[in-house]
């Protein structure tokens, strides 16, 4: 798995502004933006075959890309804005001004790289990291050494590779002011828009973001709890982002590589029908009538995860081991939520077994049952336990052994069409501790898990993942 330190050559820096410029200079951020307030970021690779020359896509390519960008931040204006953070007791806001503009950064890479970037088959996370625009943060007075300054981060940045002859990639780095649904709308309009030329304005009219604030309601007054832990977690910015960026906090480690697992339709109804057998087989009450792909394929991969990253028996087995997960509740609250809202709209849920228990010989079935145990939970109360998501998130995710799903099937972000037919892969580029979602790019039904691994831990996985396969269907 070793591979070279690529190598790229700069072809283009610019910004990239609204075809118009905004009727609104700002958004205020609601009290599930503001949860995420701050350098937290999320980062997305798509990969396009584009068998030319770098002269060609230059030339030909590059023009459509950036015009219908332009139109497509005419109505993503937020976009192009930055979130400002100013002292207590302000609240953070996005402003996006009519000068506003995101950075499109274009090079080229000297290696022929892109079977290798684009494929399932382990990466150095490094390199894939490679491939992605920075987002650095500022003040609003250049002046970083104030008291108590504004901070000001931009929302969007984003780079395109060419590998000349073989393909291309578009990355984009977005602060979390969004959540994906949001970062996926936003691509899939920018591609319909160059797929078009600009002209069949069709996904656009039927789809156009929503930013009215109103309809998201705080009954519970969730807004002053969340707003206390963001100021709490602002006061520690000066002195922990100095001199920072959004690749150096994600602290890539040479040693990780990526890879991306791909379990089938078949596979995944072989997890369903044992879980379901073994459920019904224990003669519980509360067994269900249907399991979702999404429990039975991530409690299978939860469990192999723990036994392959904690094969060591002389390891402290009664540590308790978390998955943590992201509910998209757009149609899940009591008051109406268009799909297209622009925002945060997202409620975080986890699960939660001993190391010994995954790692047993029920490991499987316990990790489906809390899982969809939290789903459950969730459906009743989307926002259950909302005022101990700061300390939960410490707890699990900081200082615990922690799974982090990132992503959702439910995104068919293999839909985002350029112009250049479907994309070969759609990665997401994340940290040891979290593990990427979509459906599958080649079958239909299935899905794609991205993992992180340390060296050698790849081959272990993948040879628990084909005897629990073949296990399963005997």
């Amino acid at each position: 798995m070793e591979q070279a330190r690529p190598y790229y050559k700069p072809l283009d820096q610019s910004r990239v502004g609204p075809a118009l410029p905004p009727l609104t200079t700002s958004l205020p951020l609601t009290f599930l933006d503001i949860s995420l307030a701050g350098p937290i970021y999320a980062r997305r690779q798509f990969f396009y075959h584009f068998p030319y020359p770098t002269h060609h896509f230059i030339t030909t390519t590059l023009p459509s890309l950036k015009h219908s960008l332009s139109v497509a931040l005419q109505y993503f204006f937020p976009l192009a804005g930055n979130l400002l953070c100013p002292p207590p007791p302000h609240k953070p806001f996005i402003s996006c001004t009519g000068d506003h503009s995101v950075a499109l950064t274009v090079v080229e890479s000297a290696s022929d790289d892109f079977n290798l970037y684009s494929a399932n088959s382990p990466k150095n996370l490094k390199g894939l990291d490679s491939l992605i625009p920075e987002l650095s943060w500022s003040t609003a007075h250049e002046d970083v050494y104030d008291s108590d300054p504004t901070f000001v981060f931009p929302i969007v940045a984003l780079q395109v590779t060419v590998f000349p002859n073989a393909g291309f990639c578009i990355a984009i780095t977005y602060c979390h002011v969004m959540d994906a649904s949001s970062c996926i709308h936003f691509m899939k309009t920018w591609a319909s828009i160059c797929r078009s030329d600009g002209g069949d304005m069709t996904f656009l009219e039927k789809s156009r973001p929503s930013y009215d604030r109103e309809v998201i309601k705080d009954p519970r007054g969730l807004e002053a709890v969340f707003l206390r832990d963001y100021f709490m977690e602002r006061s520690t910015w000066k002195d922990n982002l100095l001199g920072k960026t959004s690749k150096i906090i994600l602290s890539v480690d040479d040693d990780l590589y990526k890879a991306t697992i791909v379990f089938g339709r078949e596979d995944i109804e072989i997890l369903r029908k044992w879980v379901m057998n073994q459920w019904g087989q224990n003669g519980e009450s509360n067994a269900p009538k249907y399991l979702s792909k999404f429990v039975v394929t991530c409690g299978f991969v939860w469990t192999s995860y723990v036994k392959t990253r904690h094969r060591d028996e002389s390891e402290e087995e009664e540590e308790d081991e978390y998955f943590r997960f992201g509910a998209d509740c757009r149609n899940r609250l009591e008051y109406p939520l268009q799909k297209n809202y622009f925002g945060n709209c997202i409620t975080r849920c986890h699960a939660e077994l001993k190391r010994r228990e995954l790692k047993g010989e029920e490991g499987f079935l316990k990790a489906v049952k809390v899982i969809d145990e939290a789903i459950q939970d969730m459906k009743k109360e989307p926002f259950k336990d909302a005022e101990r998501w700061k300390e939960d998130f410490e707890k699990t995710f900081v200082l615990g052994s922690t799974v982090l799903v990132t992503g959702s099937p439910k995104f068919t972000v293999y839909e985002t069409d350029f112009g250049f037919g479907r994309p070969k892969k759609v990665e997401m580029v994340h940290g040891f501790k979290c593990m990427s979602l979509a459906e599958s790019g080649s079958e239909e039904g299935g899905l794609e898990v991205g993992l992180v691994f340390k060296r050698d831990d790849y081959e272990h996985f993948m040879s628990l993942v084909e005897l629990g396969l073949q296990t399963f269907k005997s």
